[in-house]
């Protein structure tokens, strides 16, 4: 019953700016933190920003002082603006979050589908 809905990715060249947000729909209860991922080819899918419940983020080296997360909590929604966008930002970034829901006793990790981010040169 819980989804995660995201939007926003696309082709960008270097410099440039994307806007991604991730909507958390369904029975949900409380959310304990929502953030984002990514996952280039070859590697290992990586943190890039997460956001707890509290406000605190926790941000990757590569991408702090040029992305930034915000949130609407009455939409249960997250957003990542990137900025001074990099050919090394291209991957799939996937939308995550750690909430309880209110038909099931035991909170979560739940994902979105994935959405291509791909910076040219």
């Amino acid at each position: 019953q819980v989804q995660l809905v995201e939007s926003g990715g696309g082709l960008v060249q270097a410099g440039g700016s994307l806007r991604l947000s991730c909507a958390a729909s369904g029975r949900i209860f409380s959310i304990n933190a929502m953030g984002w991922y990514r996952q280039a080819p070859g590697r290992q899918r990586e943190l890039v920003v997460t956001l707890n419940r509290g406000g605190s983020t926790i941000y990757a080296d590569s991408v702090k002082g040029r992305f930034t997360i915000s949130r609407d909590n009455a939409k249960n929604t997250v957003y990542l603006q990137m900025n001074s966008l990099k050919p090394e930002d291209t991957a799939v970034y996937y939308c995550h979050a750690d909430l309880l829901r209110s038909d099931y006793p035991l909170p979560g990790d739940y994902w979105g589908q994935g959405t291509q981010v791909t910076v040219s040169s």
